[in-house]
């Protein structure tokens, strides 16, 4: 079985080829991030446009480098929900004529199971049940990994996602976008006490919070501005990544203690933060779990985990009637 993978739900867009193995035979992402720097964020529009503009030649790309031929496809898994709504709409509308073309199914697969999905890609062994932490620009979800079709949130953000946390204040200490790395890179032997940031607590004790955290960072910045002071940007770095840390591991040993499970996935583009990574790998080892997180290449978005996840699946339709939807829980589909 060979299924071609889409993704198009933020700035990357990605096509890949997966066996029934989940062997991954080709991976191809054009990102549209520099189109998006001189604004410090993601702009909806134009990342629709780049969409459109890469689309058919990163498929093309994907199949090449797979070695094999469109009508040797059995499937398209596309990417239909959450994300960007323009951005969605062209990667469904393009998975929908080319299947329809193909004669062959589509498998609509929600982002979040393939962030999840990476995790296995990257560790073989891995296997439900396990608890998985979700972290990328638009969503932190502490997800029980029950089944491959089963899956329930434990806890989530009731405001800003993690990533987009990052990238706030990144922005505020007048770093460029994308925040997570720029504040990664200056953190490195600087004082992470220098500076006292807030923990922010939720009513439910496994969800997240930090808009809070953003805004204390912000409050510095134009705090020492109007005093004449000089902000230091590696400590004020380092306070912010030691309190992200600090949420992270207080709701994952909750979750584990809930769980009773032995393996923690960490997983989602800021899952490449080195930092994170250590730290709940330390947290994982003192609870008696294993640590597990994708290899970096799929961390961030990328069509492999499109394609990996609807092998978790049934092919059981064109789905010629598929929409995209901005926001859609992983429980509900």
């Amino acid at each position: 079985m060979l299924i071609l993978g889409i993704e198009t739900s933020c700035d990357e867009t990605a096509a890949a080829v997966v066996d029934g193995g989940g062997v991954v035979l080709s991976s191809v992402i054009a990102t549209s991030l520099e189109l998006h720097r001189a604004h410090g964020g993601v702009v909806p529009e134009i990342a629709s446009r780049a969409h459109i503009e890469s689309i058919s030649a990163v498929v093309s790309a994907a199949i090449d480098k797979a070695e094999v031929k469109l009508s040797d496809l059995d499937a398209v898994a596309v990417t239909y929900a959450p994300g960007l709504i323009g951005a969605l709409l062209v990667g469904v509308s393009f998975a929908k004529s080319l299947a329809y073309g193909l004669g062959v199914p589509i498998i609509p697969v929600h982002h979040l199971r393939g962030h999840i999905a990476a995790g296995e890609i990257s560790n073989p062994e891995l296997k439900p049940p396990y608890l998985a932490l979700v972290v990328s620009g638009g969503h932190t979800e502490l997800v029980d990994v029950r089944s491959h079709t089963e899956f329930v949130v434990l806890g989530a953000t009731v405001d800003d996602a993690c990533g987009e946390a990052y990238d706030k204040a990144a922005r505020a200490m007048g770093l460029s976008y994308p925040g997570g790395a720029e504040i990664e890179k200056r953190l490195i032997s600087a004082d992470k006490n220098y500076y006292k940031l807030p923990r922010p607590r939720t009513e439910e004790p496994m969800d997240f919070s930090f808009s809070g955290l953003k805004t204390a960072v912000l409050n510095i910045v134009n705090n020492s501005k109007q005093k004449g002071e000089h902000v230091s940007v590696p400590c004020l770095c380092a306070a912010f990544q030691f309190a992200v840390c600090d949420i992270f591991e207080e709701r994952v040993r909750l979750a584990l203690e809930k769980t009773k499970y032995d393996k923690l996935l960490l997983c989602g583009g800021v899952a490449a933060n080195a930092g994170i990574r250590h730290r709940l790998r330390l947290v994982a080892n003192d609870m008696g779990a294993e640590f597990y997180s994708p290899v970096g290449e799929y961390c961030g978005d990328n069509a492999a985990m499109i394609a990996a996840a609807a092998l978790w699946q049934q092919a059981d339709g064109a789905h010629l009637d598929l929409n995209g939807y901005a926001s859609m829980g992983i429980e509900k589909t």
